[in-house]
């Protein structure tokens, strides 16, 4: 039913332009309600269904609901059916708990899969370009994969989780990335990746984000692309300067241990030399004491046979021997002894 407007214009300037009382109102009302009974049935029946839809909810098995009474904190679900005041009296969040989020630093995902593929571009490099502790300069991408393991703090301690979480992850890895040389930052990245794991979970758990840190992925860590020739020269250098340490250790190792077997087959040679000897002495001096022992003991008989010892041992050496009778006045001339011997040469 429309208002009759000029009757209410006139109404206004008889009042001196009050509006209409609420008494007139609901009169219209009533009246409006009586021409169109079934009316208000309909719209009754369409607000209990919004209240019934509104109270009976549905969480998923990954997922946990946050409950909100006139915006404070009730209570959390878990999955299942449930019921809650209709809305405008409490409110439902529904958080998935198990869901793995990631935020990537330095790059973007184009399309994943087992070789994913990952854009970056100068927009990105602001985010993974660092300084290492050696002063140089690197670029350090890498992806953090979290979960949400307290859907209070998740939703009400901090104003913008994600920002928070990008701002203290990339201070963490600075920070990691700069107490590291540029070697170190190429070379041991799942190092950096576990200690920046743990410093970022400590760092999240005082700022009360209720983020479980799963894994943080390092991606290749290079240098910018103007300085990668002069780089790549640098560590070609740093090979070529260990490869020559490696060649000068390895004939070290083969020149040493062979000097230093020579020496000690040298000395084992000179103490078993002094051993032989002074054993020899020894036994010479033990021979020489017992044969003087016999010899004091039977003077004349020790001495005729050491003679005839003796030369037993010198007539093998002398060559031909002639023995002449120390009486006989006349020698053969038969004999010839000189010209024999003359002969002979």
């Amino acid at each position: 039913m429309p208002w009759d407007w000029d009757k209410l214009e006139k109404q206004k300037a008889g009042r001196g332009g009050n509006p209409p009382q609420m008494d007139e109102i609901l009169s219209k009302f009533k009246g409006f309600k009586g021409k169109f009974p079934g009316l208000w049935l309909i719209v009754g029946a369409i607000i209990i269904i919004i209240i019934l839809f509104s109270s009976f909810y549905t969480i998923g098995v990954n997922e946990v609901g946050v409950i909100q009474r006139f915006g404070k904190y009730v209570r959390t679900t878990s999955p299942g059916l449930h019921f809650k005041l209709p809305r405008g009296i409490e409110k439902l969040t529904k958080v998935k708990v198990r869901l793995v989020y990631k935020e990537e630093f330095g790059l973007r995902t184009i399309r994943a899969g087992v070789r994913s593929q990952y854009a970056r571009s100068t927009e990105y490099l602001n985010e993974s370009l660092m300084l290492t502790g050696d002063l140089n300069v690197a670029v350090v991408p890498w992806i953090v994969q979290y979960r949400i393991k307290d859907p209070y703090k998740y939703l009400f301690k901090v104003r913008n989780v994600k920002s928070t979480l990008r701002d203290l992850t990339e201070s963490t890895m600075r920070m990691i990335v700069g107490d590291r040389s540029i070697n170190e930052v190429i070379s041991k990245r799942e190092e950096i990746a576990d200690q920046a794991k743990v410093l970022l979970q400590k760092e999240l758990d005082e700022a009360e984000t209720g983020i479980n840190v799963v894994t943080i992925e390092m991606k290749k860590t290079n240098v910018p692309e103007p300085v990668q020739p002069s780089f790549n020269e640098v560590n070609q250098a740093i090979q070529e300067k260990e490869r020559m340490i490696y060649q000068a250790r390895e004939e070290y190792n083969k020149a040493i241990p062979a000097a230093k077997g020579n020496a000690e087959k040298t000395i084992k040679a000179a103490e078993g030399y002094a051993l032989d000897r002074v054993n020899r002495a020894k036994g010479d001096a033990a021979r020489f004491l017992s044969l003087y022992a016999e010899y004091s003991k039977a003077r004349d008989v020790t001495r005729r046979r050491i003679y005839l010892e003796t030369l037993k041992d010198l007539f093998p050496r002398l060559g031909s021997k002639y023995i002449i009778d120390a009486d006989q006045k006349n020698v053969l001339p038969l004999l010839n002894l000189g010209k024999e011997k003359g002969a002979e040469k």
